[in-house]
């Protein structure tokens, strides 16, 4: 599965280089800062890597789930990318160093404790994590560390070719919300 992987992003990594560099600019012209946003997750076996992808949000954003994050901090071209999942081209370059899948329970931050503990007690940690994966799919984000965990559980224990095929097409024709952002008060 893992020469698969490398294939797929490395073609899709070459296929999507001039959308990737569209939305570059588009970031650029429209918020100061860097347009490829670096951010610690935890990885396979607890290990922490530096996860990329595309910056949504203004510079100096705090660093926390998109759950607690505000939603005044997502800037407009951001909105469109985090809606078509552009945003998380830039991982294809994580799935190539082999820090992920296309497909897995999708990394946390290292401050999502009880995310981090859940996910222990069901062996999640076990696997690679991935750009997209059947809890994203489903609507269930970070906000809700047991259900995510447990869902992200039974992705270890049903995992398969054909599922994962299944959740890449999914995601491919817009299934799942990603992460809800907190709503202004």
């Amino acid at each position: 599965m893992r020469i698969v992987e490398l294939i797929l992003s490395a073609v899709g990594f070459v296929l999507c280089l001039p959308l990737l560099l569209f939305a570059i600019l588009a970031i650029r012209l429209n918020s100061p800062g860097a347009a490829i946003f670096r951010q610690t997750r935890v990885g396979r076996n607890q290990k922490p890597f530096i996860l990329y992808k595309l910056r949504t949000m203004s510079t100096g954003t705090v660093q926390a789930g998109t759950h607690e994050v505000s939603a005044s901090s997502v800037t407009s071209v951001g909105r469109f990318l985090r809606a078509t999942k552009l945003d998380e081209l830039p991982q294809l370059w994580n799935v190539l160093k082999g820090e992920m899948a296309l497909v897995g329970p999708r990394p946390c931050l290292p401050v999502q404790t009880a995310l981090i503990e859940e996910r222990e007690k069901r062996g999640v940690f076990e696997i690679l994590p991935g750009i997209t994966g059947l809890a994203q799919v489903e609507g269930i984000d970070m906000s809700d560390p047991e259900r995510l965990a447990e869902r992200d559980g039974d992705y270890v224990g049903e995992k398969s070719l054909s599922l994962d095929l299944r959740i890449i097409l999914a995601t491919v024709t817009g299934k799942g919300n990603g992460d809800r952002i907190r709503k202004e008060s």
